[in-house]
């Protein structure tokens, strides 16, 4: 659960939402993701005590990174799915990679290319190979869990194809006609981390539909 305060966010990585965990009993099917969100600034809680922070700079608390947060709220998220009664059909999609080139979002990166990488052009890179084995790890652990009490979770991965889509992010089209803007001096900033529709996201549909009727 995130909340506020000061304007630092504040993360109790083992507190779910009740927004979702209160209507998990009416699902049918569940596809649960994780996301960069937790590259943010925070300041970490369990059981209701501070355990540490990312990125805090100027406060007296340990530095534990985002992946120690990453991996606890899957863990929390897996393990409220593998306990309880009701049996869902889950999905559990791993991350999906930017494609940011000479720079990130607010340091002037872009991503115009206008077609596809072939396989071997690219390489995943640290934070999202990193955040991917995270996801592997906690997923086995909760899929050998849910083995036991048949339970279906199902892998959805999502990471490789993606990678290869540089051409399938909004980019400078993030927002409406960026080229009309009156500061022709004004530069624009690019979405390579969104993905556009139609796009790669029609092949993530396709490889659920083919998980969900031969998986």
């Amino acid at each position: 659960m995130i909340v506020y305060l000061k304007r630092s966010r504040v993360l109790h990585l083992d507190d779910l939402d009740a927004t979702w965990t209160d209507q998990y009993k009416n699902f049918d099917y569940v596809v649960i993701a994780g996301g960069k969100w937790f590259l943010k600034s925070a300041i970490y809680y369990e059981n209701n005590t501070i355990v540490g922070c990312h990125n805090c700079q100027g406060k007296n608390i340990t530095q534990l990174g985002f992946y120690h947060a990453y991996r606890k709220a899957l863990n929390s998220t897996l393990k409220f799915i593998t306990s309880s009664k009701h049996k869902a059909f889950t999905f559990f999609r791993t991350t999906t990679p930017d494609h940011f080139e000479n720079g990130e979002w607010n340091t002037g990166g872009y991503c115009n290319r206008t077609r596809p990488f072939r396989e071997g052009e690219i390489d995943i890179n640290d934070m999202d190979g990193m955040m991917r084995n995270i996801e592997l790890e906690e997923f086995e652990r909760a899929a050998a869990i849910g083995s036991e009490k048949d339970l279906t979770l199902k892998l959805f991965d999502t990471t490789s194809i993606s990678l290869l889509r540089p051409d399938g992010h909004p980019g400078v089209y993030r927002q409406f006609h960026p080229y009309s803007r009156k500061d022709k001096h004004l530069k624009l900033q690019n979405d390579c981390l969104h993905w556009c529709l139609p796009g790669p996201i029609d092949y993530w549909n396709d490889l659920m539909m083919e998980i969900f009727v031969n998986g």
